[in-house]
């Protein structure tokens, strides 16, 4: 069942004339746009690379809409379509650079010239009841989710080309910078900032260059200088 959060990116995100839930060979898209296919993807990114693939092979004009939650509110009720017991913020607090999480079953998908990766920040509500659903272990905790949506829109980042990442990394980065550096830069931890590096070096917007003792150096490449930040013109809904 399509959740008010999915209901709210295609709105978000369609054009005037858009046309929604459309077939288009053996594949559903969710919004098309005149000659662009909007696709919304809630889960990983790993889920659709291969239809990604597909669809650029033949040359259609996609936008990936990977939405990436900062904050979230927990709703808790007695059970389906019943009151609410309880309500929290999730201890999580997400960040853009989850994006390099994502990149790291994408990379064979993204960058392409017919290829946008849309990154909204979003801070939902998740309202779910105590339930096993359809998993084949259960525990005493276990719930299922009756719906999300988004309350709050903190912007939107768009990617087209590899070294548009760059201009996600701290500004006071050195030309020649390791991870350790990087995770103290950006305030994250080392495994999140080799996820960077490696993510960057998949796609070609940095090289290796050589070691400063167990750690791997990394300079941007050559051909890959980071644009000014573009936000997509979409607004939260009222």
């Amino acid at each position: 069942m399509e959740t008010t959060l999915h209901r709210q990116l295609k709105l978000a995100f369609a054009g005037p004339k858009s046309k929604f839930e459309q077939r288009l060979g053996r594949y559903r898209i969710d919004v098309v746009t005149g000659r662009r296919l909007i696709e919304i993807q809630h889960s990983s990114l790993a889920a659709i690379w291969r239809k990604c693939a597909e669809l650029l092979e033949r040359k259609h004009r996609l936008d990936i809409i990977k939405p990436l939650v900062v904050r979230k509110r927990l709703v808790k009720l007695t059970g389906p379509g019943g009151q609410i017991v309880d309500q929290r913020w999730s201890p999580y607090r997400g960040t853009i650079f989850d994006i390099f999480e994502e990149l790291l079953y994408f990379r064979r998908v993204f960058p392409h010239p017919q290829l946008r990766l849309i990154v909204p920040l979003l801070d939902v509500e998740e309202i779910r009841f105590p339930g096993h659903g359809r998993r084949r272990r259960w525990r005493q905790n276990d719930f299922q989710v009756a719906d999300r949506s988004y309350t709050t829109w903190h912007g939107c980042e768009v990617f087209e080309r590899a070294e548009d990442l760059l201009r996600l990394l701290p500004p006071e980065l050195p030309p020649v910078w390791d991870t350790g550096l990087l995770a103290r830069q950006a305030g994250v931890s080392r495994g999140v900032a080799q996820r960077v590096a490696y993510v960057l070096r998949e796609i070609g917007a940095v090289c290796q260059q050589g070691k400063r003792g167990n750690a791997w150096l990394y300079q941007q490449t050559e051909v890959a200088a980071p644009r000014p930040r573009r936000r997509k013109k979409a607004q939260p809904l009222p």
